[in-house]
């Protein structure tokens, strides 16, 4: 059973769904830059609800159905996301969540578990980074892509559809991506906001310390042909944390391909089985 629902939470509207059943362990489900619930596939929901979690996805704000901005002119910073996270747990009636957060919306997660520690009982970090200026920078074989017409729906679908090709790992399935970005821009408020409005947000941290502050079971989860975050960053993110664990995900990009779904949620289900 799936439902979607509009939340007022925090002052912002946050469009949210959910699976399973709420009397099971949460897992709270953040995406990356750019992306809505959507790119948290529905069929991978499921299987966690299966697995007896109750899973939430939700549109951030300039994302979705969620509160939105004018292009370019984001009226919060990144503690203000992790804000509406804790306040759509409140709105879901959940007192602690098990977090999934993807790539930059790994700073979310960071703040989280730092900030707002009692409503977290776990942290999985998927595709994302310490943010170290150590680590290796992104693959200098990403292409550059100029911005798209955003009046014209066609160049922009293929804008965004060539941007998870350059993402993905070995394989690349282009008639689910062209479908996903379909129903995304379909069902977005703004979607140029939803392209550039996290990027223009203030980027800030956690006020009480750092990933090795963190007090939860922590599990990175990274892909071996990652472009934009090579596998060293997972690797600094298990080595920062106390007792922090590490699943590769072999062939897999800077996304969680089809492929790598059964890792996943085996890998998943058994951290979020301890509390």
């Amino acid at each position: 059973m799936t439902t979607e629902q509009l939340f007022q939470a925090g002052g912002v509207e946050l469009c949210a769904e959910t699976f399973g059943d709420p009397a099971d362990p949460a897992v709270l489900l953040i995406h990356g830059a750019s992306a809505s619930m959507l790119w948290w596939d529905a069929r991978l929901c499921a299987r966690l609800a299966d697995r007896g979690r109750y899973v939430i996805r939700y549109d951030q704000r300039d994302t979705g159905r969620s509160t939105t901005y004018p292009p370019g002119r984001p009226e919060y910073a990144m503690s203000d996301l992790a804000a509406d996270a804790v306040a759509l747990l409140d709105a879901l009636g959940v007192e602690r969540a098990h977090v999934v957060a993807q790539s930059m919306s790994g700073g979310i997660g960071l703040i989280l578990g730092v900030d707002h520690a009692p409503r977290v009982a776990s942290l999985t970090f998927v595709a994302t980074s310490t943010g170290d200026a150590s680590l290796p920078p992104s693959s200098d074989e990403l292409p550059r892509f100029e911005p798209p017409d955003f009046a014209d729906p066609a160049a922009l679908e293929e804008y965004v559809v060539r941007a998870m090709e350059a993402e993905a790992g070995e394989s690349f399935d282009e008639v689910a991506a062209r479908s996903l970005v379909r129903r995304d821009i379909a069902r977005a408020t703004d979607y140029e906001s939803s392209l550039t409005n996290h990027y223009a947000m203030e980027f800030d941290g956690p006020r009480g310390g750092g990933f090795g502050d963190l007090a939860v079971p922590v599990l990175a989860v990274h892909g071996d042909r990652d472009p934009i975050f090579p596998l060293e960053h997972g690797e600094a993110i298990r080595d920062a944390v106390p007792d922090g664990r590490l699943v590769v995900l072999r062939g897999a990009g800077h996304e969680l391909p089809e492929r790598s779904w059964d890792a996943f949620v085996d890998a998943l289900v058994e951290h979020t089985g301890a509390s």
